[in-house]
């Protein structure tokens, strides 16, 4: 059983251009923090009592803050599956606080786990400052940060290579355009989403060099609203293939109404238009916090980051669509198994930025460091990274 608590302060989640909101997309431009009494539910709010039994049983009290709820079938969604995973595996029953702000508000709601939980996991970028804050006036108590680059003795960050799926997801749209015009609704300009886009290019460069990629910024997490109007945009300009990095589902949906394919993010979108779904990176996070608890529960936990990737099982393609060709599947699936067997590396030079510039020498490799500081586009790319 999950236990609520009530927020204080009632504030619109929204990933700004200051904090982004994800290290991994998860954001919430729009829906109210949980303002509830104290009830069960799952994966109502969190409450700041350790879940009952735990203590009792020796096994450790969790936390989770969430941007948004599970219900926006994408970043939140899979994090609540990975909740459920690892108390599955280890009996446990999490805390769980949706809808939290990426703001000053979050910090108060991470404290108040902090005074009764062993492990906090917050599960959005925008919350890096808040947990490290937290974490420096609770040695205790692990932190497990998602998408973020800063640590203290109790805290680290994960996340994962999910640009070795977009550039399978690349490969998909360069073989399925046929105007060679190809959207992308970027959610905020960030590492994060920038270098997934340079992903996705760099898979359809390598099979239609004659593609090019148009690049609208919705500067949200999760509005569908705004979304959709920029997959719209996208369409008018005669793209016929999409690709979004926000929650909602919003511009695969808009994509099916213009006969047009698309994917989203994070999670298998399928069910939402099946006819018109290409398909996107996904997570699994479950054997991650499984695992994580139990280095806490052993004594072997270390603050070490930790970056999954597709060959570990953190990152994931979801099935293309049933309009995708048996040929485009295979030739997926062969790219896949050169990235699964350490044969290739997405970002190997050369490289050429939008302004002709060499970024990547021929034959040289970004390391994980360059790759998550990336602030350029490629070459074949239409749109500006706002400064």
């Amino acid at each position: 059983m999950l236990w609520i608590i009530p927020l204080l302060v009632v504030l619109a989640a929204c990933g700004s251009g200051g904090s982004g909101g994800s290290g991994g997309s998860g954001g919430n431009s729009g829906g109210p923090a949980s303002t509830g009494s104290p009830s069960s539910g799952e994966s109502g709010g969190g409450d700041s009592a350790a879940a009952p039994g735990e203590e009792a049983s020796g096994k450790p009290s969790v936390a989770f803050v969430y941007i948004g709820t599970p219900g926006d079938g994408g970043w939140t969604y899979e994090h609540d599956q990975g909740r459920k995973y690892m108390e599955e595996v280890h009996g446990i029953k999490a805390t769980v606080v949706e809808n939290v702000p990426e703001s000053a508000d979050a910090e108060r709601i991470i404290e108040e786990l902090a005074q009764n939980h062993d492990i906090v996991i917050t599960t959005s970028f925008g919350y890096m400052d808040q947990t490290l804050s937290v974490a420096q006036r609770y040695p205790d108590v692990v932190f497990l940060h998602c998408g973020g680059y800063k640590t203290a003795d109790n805290m680290t960050n994960y996340f994962g290579k999910n640009y070795e799926a977009s550039y399978l997801t690349g490969i998909a749209a360069g073989k399925m355009t046929k105007s060679n015009i190809i959207g992308y609704v970027g959610a905020f300009p960030i590492p994060e989403v920038i270098y997934n886009i340079n992903a996705f290019k760099l898979g359809i460069e390598s099979v239609n060099p004659d593609a090019v990629v148009h690049v609208v910024w919705s500067n949200t997490w999760y509005d569908p609203t705004v979304e959709r109007q920029a997959a719209i945009s996208l369409l008018d300009l005669g793209a016929d293939v999409l690709l979004a990095y926000q929650d909602s589902p919003a511009t695969i949906q808009a994509a099916a109404e213009r006969g047009a394919l698309a994917g989203g993010n994070d999670s298998d979108m399928t069910r939402f238009a099946p006819e018109a779904y290409l398909t996107n990176p996904t997570w699994n996070w479950g054997p991650y916090y499984a695992q994580a608890v139990q280095e806490v529960m052993d004594g072997t936990w270390t603050n070490e980051p930790v970056s999954g990737s597709m060959g570990d099982g953190m990152v994931g393609l979801a099935p293309l669509g049933p309009s995708i060709p048996d040929d485009v599947k295979e030739l997926v699936e062969s790219a896949k198994e050169q990235i699964l067997n350490g044969a290739f590396d997405v970002f190997k030079g050369p490289l050429v930025d939008q302004e002709g510039t060499l970024r990547v020498e021929e034959g040289r490799v970004l390391t994980l460091e360059e790759i998550l500081e990336m602030n350029w586009f490629l070459k074949g790319i239409e749109g500006k990274i706002p400064q």
